[in-house]
C-alpha cells in the first residue's frame, strides 16, 4: 500500500472547460518563480512525464491540483496574493475558495469493485484512431479502450513513483458519451466513460493525454 498526497486550491470563479488551458497559462504568468512542475517544459521541451500539478474545472469552478512532489512547490501560488487572471478576453479577480490537502490509499484490490467516472478522457491518437474506426465490433472497440486506459493508470502510478507487482485489471461498464475535441488544432474525441478496476485511485487525478488542462478528470463513484 502507498500513500499519495495531494492538494486542490479550488477558486471561487466559474469558468467553462474550453478556458482551462487559458487559466493555466494565467497562472503561471502570474508566478515570478516558474517552477518546471507549473508548465511541464524543459528549454521549450516537453516534459515527458506525468503532470504533478494540473488545471480542472471542478463543480464548475478553476481549481489546481498538486500531486505528490507537486505539493512542495505549489506554495509559489498559495504565497502569491495575486489572483488576478486574464483568461482569454476576460479578466477574473479570483479568490482561494478552500485548500483541500489529503494523502489517497494507493493499494491493489482482490476483486474490480471499485468503480470510476472518466470525463473528457482522450485515448485516441492518430494511430490508435485508425485502429478503433475500422474496428466494426464494440465489443473489441471496448477491448482497445480498456488496454489504452491501463497503459494511462500505469503510466501515472510511474509518474508518482509506485510500483505494483499484480496485474491491474478493469473493465468499462459504460461509455456515458463521447464528442469531437480541438486541443492545439488537432482534433481529438473525448469520452465519459465509467470503469470498474482492482485499484484505489485518488479523486480527481487527470489519466491520460492533456490531464495537465482538464482532462481524464477522474471521479469516484460512490
Amino acid at each position: 500500500m502507498y500513500k499519495l498526497p495531494t492538494i486542490i486550491i479550488q477558486f471561487d470563479k466559474e469558468i467553462e472547460s474550453k478556458a482551462i488551458p487559458f487559466f493555466r497559462g494565467a497562472v503561471i504568468a502570474s508566478l515570478d518563480k516558474k517552477n518546471i512542475l507549473f508548465h511541464n517544459h524543459i528549454e521549450n521541451k516537453l516534459r515527458y512525464s506525468y503532470p504533478l500539478i494540473q488545471y480542472k474545472r471542478i463543480h464548475k469552478r478553476a481549481a489546481v491540483m498538486g500531486i505528490g512532489k507537486g505539493i512542495e512547490v505549489i506554495s509559489q501560488l498559495l504565497t502569491a496574493n495575486n489572483f488576478s487572471y486574464q483568461i482569454g478576453n476576460e479578466n477574473f479577480e479570483m479568490q482561494i475558495e478552500s485548500v483541500n490537502a489529503k494523502d489517497h490509499e494507493i493499494s491493489l484490490t482482490e476483486n474490480t469493485d471499485n468503480l470510476y467516472r472518466l470525463h473528457t478522457w482522450l485515448p485516441l491518437n492518430s494511430s490508435n484512431y485508425a485502429k478503433y474506426q475500422n474496428t466494426g465490433s464494440m465489443i473489441e472497440r471496448i477491448q482497445i479502450l480498456e488496454r489504452i486506459l491501463i497503459g494511462n493508470i500505469l503510466s501515472f502510478l510511474k509518474g508518482v513513483s509506485i510500483h505494483i507487482e499484480e496485474q491491474l485489471e478493469l473493465h468499462i461498464t459504460d461509455i456515458k458519451g463521447q464528442c469531437p475535441l480541438t486541443y492545439k488544432n488537432v482534433k481529438l474525441i473525448a469520452f465519459d466513460i465509467e470503469f470498474k478496476t482492482n485499484i484505489f485511485l485518488p479523486q480527481y487525478i487527470g489519466i491520460g493525454k492533456n490531464a495537465s488542462v482538464g482532462c481524464g478528470v477522474l471521479t469516484v463513484v460512490k
